[in-house]
């Protein structure tokens, strides 16, 4: 059970990392309709280092938990998440490239994972 726990704090960690993406297009989408002289654009780049300083902080927590290289796989969700937020903040079409991508980066993942569970019960047994 700790384990699940462990894992979906690594995960709603790198949805959280996501949304940067998000506060730095809109960010983007102001300057290029309203100039730098927006206080618009002010807030999204705040809403934007305020996100990657919690990040920051929770991603150390979360790598404690885990191998590095299965915590750093997993981040790669993060393509996953952007294709998601395109879509339903930014009204993005996806096209079969960006399917075909994250398949394979799901995949990916998935290998990462088993290795890394034969890797644990190999070394429980061993112990």
């Amino acid at each position: 059970m700790k384990y699940i726990k462990d894992f979906v704090f690594l995960h709603l960690n790198i949805c959280l990392f996501s949304f940067t993406g998000v506060f730095s297009k809109l960010a983007s989408n102001v300057l290029n309709k309203n100039g730098i002289h927006s206080i618009m654009l002010y807030v999204y780049l705040g809403l934007m280092l305020l996100n990657c300083a919690v990040y920051a902080l929770a991603w150390q927590r979360a790598i404690k938990k885990f191998d590095l290289s299965f915590a750093f796989a997993n981040r790669s969700v993060y393509l996953i998440w952007s294709q998601l937020w395109a879509v339903l903040i930014f009204k993005e079409h996806l096209t079969v490239n960006n399917i075909i991508g994250m398949l394979f980066v799901l995949v990916g993942i998935t290998v990462v994972q088993l290795a890394s569970s034969e890797k644990n019960q190999k070394e429980e047994k061993d112990a």
